[in-house]
């Protein structure tokens, strides 16, 4: 039976501070976890000083900051949006101006670098989010979709385990996959470059074959996209 307490620590490595939980189990080895919530967890024996629990993380200190960074590129970072016309507004990687016209037809156009949006009833921006964001969804769902057809093949000597896809708005995450096969994407994806789409979708269906990120994991990432890195890059510089 185990015995765990739960403890917020911190560690200085340069000029970073890491917390992280610590937990005390009845086992021998000490391990450091960095989860795609950006939290870091350690495990350790019941015995284990403090001190040494510090050296520990410290020792993975480099490495659990990359892993942040790693996970950070999945954190969207959603500017206010007062939706009046002048605003930019992005879609596929690249930025469009909102125009707001009263007209009773709603609806939502691409007009050069324009994204008009009409509606009869301009008295809240709140109807001008939801018009956009049902636009927003159904080209998710067409493109999302195209990607998909696109990078499958590649996978095709792999027996992947069924799969479903999702759209839905996240908070923290571009992309998640559950042990069940339900791979959420974010509505945000969207407004991302199609390489940066092809990119999020590639790993996690990379992930239904290695749910953690091992070498394993990495390595088939690279072999089903040689060029991810930059994608990853354009994806966190997109909102910036």
């Amino acid at each position: 039976m185990n015995k765990m307490m739960n403890n917020k620590h911190s560690i200085t490595f340069g000029s970073k501070q890491i917390e992280f939980h610590l937990k005390r189990a009845d086992r021998k080895t000490m391990s450091v976890q960095v989860h795609p919530d950006k939290s870091v967890h350690v495990i350790a024996p019941i015995d284990a000083s403090l001190t040494r629990i510090q050296e520990k993380v410290k020792s993975k200190a480099a490495w659990v900051l990359a892993q942040l960074v790693f996970f950070d590129s999945f954190h969207p970072l959603t500017p206010l949006r007062q939706y009046v016309s002048g605003e930019t507004h992005l879609y596929l990687g690249r930025q469009y101006r909102l125009k707001v016209i009263e007209d009773p037809t709603e609806a939502v156009k691409l007009l050069g670098k324009y994204l008009t949006v009409s509606s009869g009833n301009l008295s809240s921006d709140e109807t001008i989010r939801k018009l956009l964001e049902n636009w927003y969804r159904e080209k998710a769902m067409i493109h999302f979709e195209e990607v998909l057809a696109k990078v499958l093949p590649r996978f095709s000597k792999y027996d992947l385990p069924s799969f479903n896809i999702v759209i839905r708005k996240m908070e923290k995450r571009w992309g998640s996959c559950a042990p069940s096969g339900r791979i959420t994407l974010n509505l945000e994806l969207i407004k991302a470059p199609k390489g940066s789409i092809e990119y999020v979708i590639v790993h996690e269906l990379c992930h239904l074959l290695h749910p953690n990120h091992t070498r394993k994991f990495f390595d088939l990432q690279g072999s089903m996209m040689l060029d991810w890195k930059r994608w990853k890059e354009r994806l966190e510089q997109m909102l910036a």
